[in-house]
């Protein structure tokens, strides 16, 4: 549970990610411990780095971004160029891989 201290702070962090405004590598660091150990926290993260990347707000990608889902990165998708769709499931069970 955050304090409303904390929770003030971290969100001020956060406004400023949105906005594209200067944030120092201590106050990113005091950011990502919360994330990492609470998933609002984390979520408020997502839904910061994509008002700062200025993704569409509209229609499909509208509904993903209010409900957090997909990724927080734009590149973090599959670029079938470079990656190998084998490799994503080398970790799957046998009768989910290749044959």
């Amino acid at each position: 549970m955050l304090s409303t201290s904390t929770r003030l702070r971290l969100q001020e962090i956060l406004e400023r990610i949105g906005a594209g405004a200067p944030v120092s590598l201590s106050e990113r660091v005091y950011l990502q411990k919360f994330a990492d150990r609470d998933p609002s926290v984390a979520s408020w993260l997502r839904r910061a780095r994509r008002r700062q990347q200025g993704q569409p707000r509209d229609g499909l990608d509208q509904l993903l971004a209010d409900l957090d889902l997909g990724p927080a990165e734009p590149d973090a998708g599959f670029h079938p160029d470079n990656d190998d769709l084998g490799e994503w499931f080398s970790g799957a069970p046998p009768w989910l891989r290749r044959s």
